[in-house]
């Protein structure tokens, strides 16, 4: 879908530069050169983006962005100054521009500074679509998190005591336990509510494309390299970041993100220019963190960073009182998703779920739900519709989800290899020789790959 740009400016060479520079870029530009042809123009089609110039006869931009607002006309601005002073950038803020550059700049600016304003307008709006979702379905669980017993309520009360703080929050929990609806919860509850929450997976990733989705990249900074990007923690300025699996990082990105939560500042890949960025920090691993600083592998300056506040959700297997909740919540979850009647569970299928280990914690009882939902098309769920012999029970992802939730191929496919690991493993007892060969690979791979995505 092509941008549309409205530039509005006295100045005809600025204008004329800009339109052939954006044409170029693959924008859709118009013109105005003046105030009030700028709002006629509003009124009658809405730019994807508004280049304002302040100064301007008839009626200057801060006039402009007033009667904007006053009319209900919401294009996302930009504002463009010669005499910028603190009090007009604020002002310009103030009635609703998203940022503004001072004259003369230099064209790759302008176009970095669109991009920024696109990207800050495309999340504002999968927000926007998320909210309305979940409060128009009849039905929808909304809880992040569902319990009753005193483990997890001490973590409900943990949340509530942290969520309105700044402070870096670190999230244990062995894999399934639902380190990310903590961290969703963190942000839902906290001053940041209504700015981006990004969340990047450290260990789906290899160390150089790791450290540009994290701190973005410049143009020619690799193969590959075809345009400037902007990283994760750029995405999340003035909101929250949530970095999982954090213990996965390695020492040179460990490195970086120190820098990041001591100072707010960091150098995107190939670049030496400084960004600044507020950002709170929410990490989670489903490791210790303190062994791996004994072994060399995590930097033991950037624990302290991250340790200020700590999470640690227990596993299924020490909450079993809460079996029957979860169970009638990924009830109601599925037959809403799946559109089928409500599902009844008979007694004698929930006491099996209740005396299970759920090495898989919450996500594989959530699975397991899931499938019965399907297979007993709404009706009564039986023992027969589980098959928890030898925890296989099938691992799914929903890949509307993902693609939903702006998730990477990358991400994906390692959170399937993870999984496959885990259960042929699992299946072999521990015997990575044997694991190895159900899944096709050498010993020497399933050990690596072991290692990178750090299998729980």
């Amino acid at each position: 879908m092509t941008i549309s740009v409205l530039v509005a400016d006295d100045d005809e060479s600025i204008r004329l530069m800009l339109y052939e520079f954006l044409t170029d870029e693959g924008f859709t530009v118009s013109q105005a050169k003046n105030g009030i042809s700028t709002l006629k123009m509003l009124e009658q089609k809405m730019p994807d983006v508004l280049l304002l110039d302040i100064r301007m006869p008839d009626m200057d931009g801060l006039a402009v962005l007033q009667r904007m607002r006053d009319d209900g006309l919401e294009a996302p601005t930009i504002v463009m100054t010669a005499h910028g002073t603190s009090s007009t950038a604020i002002k310009s803020i103030q009635l609703g521009a998203y940022d503004y550059l001072m004259k003369p700049f230099e064209l790759d600016k302008v176009l970095v500074t669109i991009q920024r304003l696109i990207d800050h307008e495309r999340l504002t709006k999968q927000v926007a679509q998320l909210e309305t979702r979940f409060a128009q379905a009849p039905g929808e669980i909304k809880e992040r998190i569902v319990g009753a017993s005193p483990a997890i309520q001490e973590v409900f009360k943990v949340i509530g005591r942290v969520a309105e703080s700044d402070a870096p929050v670190l999230i244990y929990g062995e894999t399934g336990t639902g380190k990310e609806s903590v961290a969703q919860m963190l942000f839902e509850h906290s001053t940041r509510r209504k700015g981006p929450f990004v969340r990047i997976n450290c260990a789906a990733l290899p160390e150089t494309l790791l450290e540009s989705e994290l701190f973005g990249h410049e143009k020619g900074s690799f193969t590959g390299a075809i345009a400037t990007r902007q990283g994760r923690f750029e995405l999340a300025d003035g909101g929250t970041i949530f970095l999982d699996e954090i213990g996965e990082t390695t020492p040179n990105t460990q490195k970086k993100l120190l820098r990041v939560l001591q100072s707010g500042e960091f150098q995107r890949v190939g670049g030496s220019k400084d960004f600044q960025v507020d950002v709170r920090v929410l990490a989670a691993t489903n490791r210790n963190l303190l062994k791996e600083i004994d072994a060399g592998t995590f930097r033991e300056d950037l624990f302290y960073r991250l340790n200020v506040i700590t999470i640690t959700l227990p596993p299924l297997r020490e909450r079993m009182s809460d079996i029957p909740l979860l169970v009638a919540h990924f009830l109601d979850k599925y037959r809403y998703r799946e559109g089928l009647p409500a599902a009844k569970i008979v007694p004698e299928a929930l006491d099996l779920l209740m005396h299970h280990n759920w090495p898989g914690n919450i996500r594989q009882l959530e699975n397991a739900i899931r499938r019965a939902v399907v297979l007993s098309g709404g009706g009564a769920i039986t023992p027969d519709y589980f098959d928890l012999t030898g925890e296989q029970t099938p691992y799914i992802i929903d890949l509307t989800d993902a693609v939903r939730e702006g998730r990477s191929l990358a991400s994906v496919k390692a959170e399937v290899e993870r999984e496959m690991i885990r259960l042929a493993l699992l299946q072999s007892g521990q015997n990575r020789a044997q694991a190895a060969h159900k899944l096709g690979i050498a010993e020497a791979a399933l050990n690596q790959r072991h290692e990178t995505i750090g299998v729980g």
